[in-house]
Formats: C-alpha cells, structure tokens, sequence
C-alpha cells in the first residue's frame, strides 16, 4: 500500500520556454537555410529538450511500507528520524545559509516547498534529507506515520525478545 506518491513534473512555464527555445532555433535555420530546415531543426530541439525535461521531471516521491523513496534513492522506515515539513521561507533557508553540506538533497528549483526528513542511525553521516515536494504535509504526515508504525513494530520485537 502506498501513503505518499507525487511526481515532481517540470512545470508549465518550462514547456513554454522549451517551445520558445525550438522557435528561436528554427527562425535562425528559416533564416540561414529555409523553410524545410527550420522546421526539422525546431522538431529535434523540441524533442531533445523535452526528452530531458521529462527525465528531469520525472523524479517520484513515494512513501510505502517499504520507507521513502525519492528518486533513486530509498530510505528504511527504521532510520526516519523526525519529520518537519517546509514552508517557502523554511525551505530557501534550509537550502541556503541553514544547510549541511552532509544533507542528501532531492530538490527541484522550481519548487518551493518540501520536507525535512532527519536521519535515525548513528552510523550514517548524512544529518537529514531534504526533499522538495508540492504536498509538503501530506508527505510529513505519511512519514510519520510510517515511521510511528514502524516504531511500535521496534518496540514490540525487543519486547518478545526480552521476554524471552
């Protein structure tokens, strides 16, 4: 079951811009060469600069049994630490003067938003993560909630085992 999935999608304003730049590529080939070229040059930069836009925009954020995912990137329920979402001033903060360099970023500049996510094992040297996010509360709440889940399930195991 999953609590948590967005995709963080390049935004619209992006695709203009990617629109503008194949016009601007094909006036200068109508330019220099004609009709025929502007045309196939405009299409292949469009094409190239949207292939990259998609795989730029396609970074998913999902929280599951499993933990989180961002991107490439997975982190265990058992090492959640404490979760903090992120207003826009908060975010700019923590991206900025208030940043670990040891943090693990998954961000997106045309986000402004996000989630702190602190890390729960001592042997790991990254302080927390900091993913961007349009639904900053929605994920804060689905990680926490894992991360109780997962808390009671500790607490319960070493129970057993003491008991045992």
């Amino acid at each position: 079951m999953t609590d948590h999935r967005e995709r963080l999608h390049a935004p619209l304003s992006w695709w203009a811009g990617t629109v503008a730049f194949a016009i601007t590529w094909g006036w200068l080939f109508l330019v220099l060469l004609g009709p025929s070229a502007a045309l196939i040059a405009g299409a292949i930069v469009f094409v190239a600069v949207g292939l990259l836009l998609l795989r730029y925009g396609s970074v998913a954020v999902v929280v599951d049994a499993d933990g989180l995912r961002a991107g490439r990137s997975h982190l265990d329920p058992a090492f959640l630490g404490e979760v903090e979402p992120l207003d826009p001033e908060q975010y700019r903060h923590r991206l900025g003067a208030g940043a670990d360099v040891r943090a693990h970023l998954v961000t997106r500049p045309f986000l402004n938003r996000g989630v702190l996510v602190r890390i729960d094992d001592p042997d790991d040297p990254t302080p927390y993560w900091l993913v961007s996010s349009r639904r900053p509360r929605e994920l804060a709440t689905a990680l926490f909630t894992h991360r109780s889940t997962h808390e009671g399930n500790s607490r319960g195991e070493e129970e057993a085992e003491e008991v045992n």
